[in-house]
Protein backbone atom coordinates (compact mmCIF):
# COMPACT_ATOMS: atom_id res chain seq x y z
CA UNK A 1 0.00 0.00 0.00
CA UNK A 2 1.45 3.34 -1.11
CA UNK A 3 0.17 6.62 0.32
CA UNK A 4 -0.21 9.44 -2.17
CA UNK A 5 0.07 12.95 -0.79
CA UNK A 6 -1.70 15.16 -3.32
CA UNK A 7 -0.82 18.80 -2.73
CA UNK A 8 -3.55 21.39 -3.17
CA UNK A 9 -3.34 25.18 -3.01
CA UNK A 10 -5.67 28.05 -3.91
CA UNK A 11 -6.26 27.98 -7.65
CA UNK A 12 -5.31 24.34 -8.29
CA UNK A 13 -6.74 22.79 -11.46
CA UNK A 14 -9.56 20.30 -10.85
CA UNK A 15 -8.79 17.83 -13.64
CA UNK A 16 -5.05 17.94 -12.88
CA UNK A 17 -5.87 16.50 -9.48
CA UNK A 18 -9.03 14.46 -9.66
CA UNK A 19 -8.45 12.80 -13.05
CA UNK A 20 -5.31 11.01 -11.85
CA UNK A 21 -6.77 10.41 -8.38
CA UNK A 22 -9.69 8.58 -10.01
CA UNK A 23 -7.25 6.14 -11.59
CA UNK A 24 -5.10 5.60 -8.50
CA UNK A 25 -8.20 5.35 -6.33
CA UNK A 26 -9.58 2.49 -8.39
CA UNK A 27 -6.62 0.42 -7.15
CA UNK A 28 -7.86 0.66 -3.58
CA UNK A 29 -5.65 -2.15 -2.31
CA UNK A 30 -2.54 -0.44 -3.68
CA UNK A 31 -3.06 3.25 -2.91
CA UNK A 32 -4.34 5.44 -0.11
CA UNK A 33 -5.08 9.01 -1.18
CA UNK A 34 -4.67 12.10 0.97
CA UNK A 35 -5.06 15.78 0.15
CA UNK A 36 -2.38 17.93 1.78
CA UNK A 37 -2.18 21.72 1.96
CA UNK A 38 -0.31 24.46 3.75
CA UNK A 39 -3.33 25.35 5.88
CA UNK A 40 -6.36 23.46 7.19
CA UNK A 41 -9.83 24.15 5.87
CA UNK A 42 -11.35 24.20 2.39
CA UNK A 43 -9.04 25.00 -0.54
CA UNK A 44 -10.74 26.61 -3.53
CA UNK A 45 -9.77 25.34 -6.97
CA UNK A 46 -9.30 27.42 -10.11
CA UNK A 47 -12.85 26.43 -11.07
CA UNK A 48 -14.32 27.61 -7.75
CA UNK A 49 -15.01 24.19 -6.24
CA UNK A 50 -13.39 23.71 -2.84
CA UNK A 51 -11.64 20.55 -1.67
CA UNK A 52 -11.34 19.31 1.91
CA UNK A 53 -7.81 18.95 3.30
CA UNK A 54 -6.84 15.67 5.00
CA UNK A 55 -3.52 16.83 6.43
CA UNK A 56 -1.35 19.94 6.50
CA UNK A 57 2.29 20.21 5.54
CA UNK A 58 3.64 20.74 9.06
CA UNK A 59 2.08 17.49 10.31
CA UNK A 60 5.34 15.79 9.33
CA UNK A 61 3.65 12.96 7.44
CA UNK A 62 5.74 11.04 4.93
CA UNK A 63 4.21 10.14 1.57
CA UNK A 64 5.30 7.33 -0.72
CA UNK A 65 4.19 9.39 -3.72
CA UNK A 66 4.14 13.18 -3.81
CA UNK A 67 1.63 14.47 -6.35
CA UNK A 68 1.60 18.14 -7.41
CA UNK A 69 -1.12 19.46 -9.74
CA UNK A 70 -0.92 22.71 -11.65
CA UNK A 71 -3.36 25.53 -12.20
CA UNK A 72 -3.41 29.32 -12.16
CA UNK A 73 -2.55 29.21 -8.46
CA UNK A 74 0.99 28.06 -9.18
CA UNK A 75 1.84 31.63 -10.19
CA UNK A 76 1.51 32.74 -6.58
CA UNK A 77 3.02 29.61 -5.04
CA UNK A 78 6.39 29.85 -6.84
CA UNK A 79 7.30 32.55 -4.30
CA UNK A 80 5.95 30.65 -1.28
CA UNK A 81 9.21 29.51 0.33
CA UNK A 82 7.41 27.60 3.09
CA UNK A 83 5.60 25.46 0.55
CA UNK A 84 8.65 25.07 -1.70
CA UNK A 85 10.78 23.92 1.22
CA UNK A 86 8.12 21.36 2.12
CA UNK A 87 7.98 20.11 -1.48
CA UNK A 88 11.75 19.65 -1.46
CA UNK A 89 11.68 17.72 1.83
CA UNK A 90 8.63 15.62 0.91
CA UNK A 91 10.05 14.74 -2.49
CA UNK A 92 13.36 13.63 -0.98
CA UNK A 93 11.50 11.09 1.18
CA UNK A 94 9.09 9.89 -1.54
CA UNK A 95 9.52 6.89 -3.79
CA UNK A 96 8.03 8.87 -6.68
CA UNK A 97 7.24 12.54 -7.30
CA UNK A 98 4.57 13.29 -9.91
CA UNK A 99 3.35 16.57 -11.33
CA UNK A 100 0.72 17.65 -13.82
CA UNK A 101 0.74 20.79 -15.93
CA UNK A 102 2.36 23.79 -14.21
CA UNK A 103 2.84 21.72 -11.07
CA UNK A 104 6.31 21.13 -12.52
CA UNK A 105 7.01 24.83 -11.98
CA UNK A 106 6.68 24.25 -8.25
CA UNK A 107 8.96 21.22 -8.41
CA UNK A 108 11.47 23.20 -10.45
CA UNK A 109 11.39 26.19 -8.13
CA UNK A 110 11.89 23.85 -5.18
CA UNK A 111 15.04 22.59 -6.90
CA UNK A 112 14.07 18.94 -7.06
CA UNK A 113 14.16 18.77 -10.87
CA UNK A 114 17.66 20.20 -11.29
CA UNK A 115 19.59 18.05 -13.77
CA UNK A 116 16.44 16.10 -14.65
CA UNK A 117 14.29 15.86 -17.77
CA UNK A 118 10.77 17.21 -17.32
CA UNK A 119 7.83 18.70 -19.20
CA UNK A 120 4.83 20.88 -18.50
CA UNK A 121 1.77 22.58 -20.00
CA UNK A 122 2.75 23.71 -23.48
CA UNK A 123 0.67 26.91 -23.30
CA UNK A 124 2.66 27.97 -20.21
CA UNK A 125 5.96 26.43 -21.29
CA UNK A 126 8.10 29.58 -21.36
CA UNK A 127 6.95 30.71 -17.90
CA UNK A 128 7.60 27.31 -16.36
CA UNK A 129 11.06 27.13 -17.95
CA UNK A 130 11.92 30.41 -16.19
CA UNK A 131 11.24 28.72 -12.83
CA UNK A 132 13.84 26.00 -13.47
CA UNK A 133 16.85 27.06 -15.55
CA UNK A 134 18.77 23.95 -14.47
CA UNK A 135 16.06 21.56 -15.69
CA UNK A 136 16.24 19.83 -19.08
CA UNK A 137 12.79 20.83 -20.32
CA UNK A 138 11.30 18.56 -22.98
CA UNK A 139 9.31 20.58 -25.48
CA UNK A 140 7.41 17.67 -27.05
CA UNK A 141 6.16 15.01 -24.63
CA UNK A 142 2.82 13.98 -23.18
CA UNK A 143 4.73 13.02 -20.06
CA UNK A 144 8.35 12.45 -19.08
CA UNK A 145 9.81 9.82 -16.76
CA UNK A 146 13.21 10.51 -15.22
CA UNK A 147 14.05 8.20 -12.33
CA UNK A 148 11.58 8.87 -9.50
CA UNK A 149 10.19 11.98 -11.23
CA UNK A 150 7.25 11.84 -13.63
CA UNK A 151 5.96 15.12 -15.06
CA UNK A 152 3.18 15.67 -17.57
CA UNK A 153 1.92 18.22 -20.03
CA UNK A 154 -1.28 20.15 -19.37
CA UNK A 155 -4.49 19.18 -17.60
CA UNK A 156 -5.82 16.01 -19.30
CA UNK A 157 -2.25 14.80 -19.91
CA UNK A 158 -2.08 14.07 -16.21
CA UNK A 159 -4.50 11.20 -16.71
CA UNK A 160 -2.25 9.63 -19.34
CA UNK A 161 0.74 10.17 -17.04
CA UNK A 162 -1.10 8.56 -14.11
CA UNK A 163 -1.74 5.46 -16.20
CA UNK A 164 1.92 5.54 -17.22
CA UNK A 165 2.91 5.64 -13.55
CA UNK A 166 0.56 2.74 -12.80
CA UNK A 167 2.13 0.80 -15.68
CA UNK A 168 5.57 1.56 -14.26
CA UNK A 169 4.62 0.30 -10.80
CA UNK A 170 2.20 -2.50 -11.67
CA UNK A 171 2.62 -3.34 -15.34
CA UNK A 172 0.76 -2.28 -18.48
CA UNK A 173 -1.98 -4.85 -18.04
CA UNK A 174 -3.06 -3.15 -14.81
CA UNK A 175 -2.94 0.29 -16.46
CA UNK A 176 -5.17 -0.92 -19.29
CA UNK A 177 -7.53 -2.50 -16.77
CA UNK A 178 -7.89 0.84 -14.97
CA UNK A 179 -8.47 2.61 -18.28
CA UNK A 180 -11.15 0.05 -19.17
CA UNK A 181 -12.86 0.44 -15.79
CA UNK A 182 -12.88 4.20 -16.37
CA UNK A 183 -13.96 3.93 -20.02
CA UNK A 184 -10.94 6.06 -20.88
CA UNK A 185 -8.85 5.87 -24.05
CA UNK A 186 -5.25 5.92 -22.86
CA UNK A 187 -2.78 7.84 -25.03
CA UNK A 188 0.02 5.51 -24.03
CA UNK A 189 2.83 6.97 -26.13
CA UNK A 190 4.41 9.49 -23.77
CA UNK A 191 6.46 11.07 -26.57
CA UNK A 192 3.46 12.05 -28.70
CA UNK A 193 2.16 15.53 -27.88
CA UNK A 194 0.11 17.36 -30.52
CA UNK A 195 -0.14 20.44 -28.29
CA UNK A 196 3.59 21.12 -28.57
CA UNK A 197 3.09 21.85 -32.27
CA UNK A 198 -0.12 23.82 -31.65
CA UNK A 199 1.82 26.12 -29.33
CA UNK A 200 4.80 26.48 -31.68
CA UNK A 201 7.30 24.56 -29.56
CA UNK A 202 8.37 22.20 -32.35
Amino acid sequence: MRTIGALIFPGFELLDLFGPMEFFGLLEEDYRLELVAEHAGPVVSNQGIAAHVDTIINDGQRFDILFVPGGAGTRAQVTNTTLLNWISAASSKAEYTLSVCTGSALLAKAGVLDGRRATTNKAAFSWVVEQGPNVEWVREARWVEDGPFITSSGVSAGMDMALGAIALMHGKATAFKVAKWSEYTWHENKDTDPFARLHGLV
